[in-house]
């Protein structure tokens, strides 16, 4: 699939570039100012429109079929070709924009720089279902509610997951507004109605359904990562004070439905195969999976080596000049269970799944401090404020504050890619 680190575009700020170099070329919904939105593929510093492309006459056959699937502003008829149609549209870009090609003077009039188009959601989600598979994080907190058993006797059998609000996604760079709800006060016995105080952040992977299934049939774990069309990062935003008045005893409900964050830009299975990883060893003591979630394959390639970072930037930094500060340099290494043992378990009793759907993975913390995906995690609950370089501290997140999610892959022999950036900023609440 051209993964080479040598192989390189003629669009020269793409080679060695951070996130999308030619080995990348992850698909979003773009527009540009005054025009309807439409697909196009990150390359550097630009935007491929892949409609003007495709009116150029510069695609055929499976390709051409897939971009025309693209048209409408959603990916939702892409994703549910398959992957035939991902490595066929994969194939033809690699060929346009690999060093060498023929077609370069009608391509650079499909470019846009990236900084002059805004960029939209890249499919319209159906159902967001969010899961848990991160078993450092699910121990940190276990640990905070529950320190003689933090994990449930079911967390090493079932990817837990619990359906969330899927209306209020939205691509990176969307306010959060912080929530309004009931908490109840330490030392109280009756709840009060309010700002939430405890906001928080959730660093995760998420997860596009490509080809869905009948209502009634199981995906079988082997036929699983088929029905991945590819990645993002996701934000589940959590308002930890309203959350823990509310979770007992169906989980939770408006402590996360009031914003999710998504980067924009839809990195696909085929450009991260080169990342792909053995599945983690259980400890001992641990249970095999059952056997409709134990495949040979998936065992030995079905996770991923993907770096993941946050970082904050407060009001007062942006006053003093002072460059986000890191929070968070952890790894997708630390899921408990592989992406098609999640899509595995959500079918399993017969839900159907759609294009377009979107999976969270849950936070992904690693296990020492510095790689804990949330500030419930890093602060102990608030007892132990972050110290920011701008002589703040924080508890929780305040006013002002924006988040910055970034994720990278990097092994030796083959180009690094990246997701580009998942960010928000809280302002007040209404």
């Amino acid at each position: 699939m051209n993964h080479t680190a040598i192989a390189r575009s003629w669009v020269e700020h793409a080679n060695g570039h951070r996130d999308f170099p030619l080995q990348n070329l992850p698909l979003g919904i773009f527009s540009r100012p005054g025009q309807a939105p439409r697909c196009g593929v990150a390359i550097g510093d630009a935007i491929l429109d892949l409609e003007a492309v495709l009116a150029a006459g510069l695609f055929d056959g499976a390709a051409k079929a897939a971009v025309e699937a693209t048209v409408g502003g959603a990916l939702n008829a892409f994703f549910a070709l398959g992957r035939t149609a991902r490595v066929a549209l994969r194939e033809r870009l690699l060929a346009l924009l690999g060093e060498g090609s023929e077609h370069q003077g009608a391509l650079k009039a499909a470019l846009h720089p990236a900084s002059e188009c805004e960029l939209h959601l890249p499919a319209k989600i159906g159902d967001y279902t969010d899961f848990y598979v991160g078993i450092e994080h699910a121990k940190n907190v276990g640990k905070l509610f529950r320190p003689d058993n933090p994990l449930l006797p079911n967390y090493k059998y079932v990817p837990i997951g619990y359906h969330g609000r899927a209306s209020t996604i939205r691509p990176s760079g969307t306010d959060v507004r912080r929530p309004k709800g009931q908490t109840l006060p330490a030392g109280q016995t009756e709840p009060s109605f309010g700002p939430c105080a405890r906001l928080d952040y959730e660093l995760e992977l998420g997860i596009w359904i490509g080809q869905g299934n009948e209502m009634g049939q199981a995906i079988a774990i082997g036929d699983a990562a088929e029905h991945v069309a590819g990645y993002c990062l996701l934000n589940d935003w959590s308002a930890r004070d309203i959350q823990a008045w509310e979770y007992q005893p169906l989980g939770p409900f408006l402590s996360k439905s009031f914003i999710t964050s998504v980067s924009p830009w839809v990195v696909t299975a085929e450009a991260l195969e080169p990342f792909r990883c053995a599945q983690p060893a259980r400890a001992e003591g641990d249970p095999q999976p059952l056997s409709y979630l134990l495949d040979a394959r998936d065992q030995a390639g079905g996770a991923f080596d993907i770096e993941l970072e946050v970082l904050l930037l407060t009001a007062r930094m942006r006053e003093q000049n002072l460059p986000a500060q890191r929070l968070t340099l952890s790894n997708t290494r630390s899921m408990y269970w592989t992406v098609a043992q999640m899509v595995a378990h959500h079918s399993v009793n017969g839900c159907q799944l759609q294009p377009g759907d979107l999976f969270g993975s849950g936070t992904l913390s690693g296990a020492a401090p510095g790689s804990f995906g949330s500030l419930l995690e890093i602060t102990e609950g608030g007892k132990h404020p972050v110290e920011l370089a701008s002589g703040e501290v924080r508890k929780f997140l305040e006013d002002g504050d924006e988040l910055i999610l970034r994720a990278r892959c990097v092994r030796d022999g083959v180009a690094s890619i990246g997701f580009g950036e998942c960010r928000g900023t809280v302002v007040a609440a209404n």
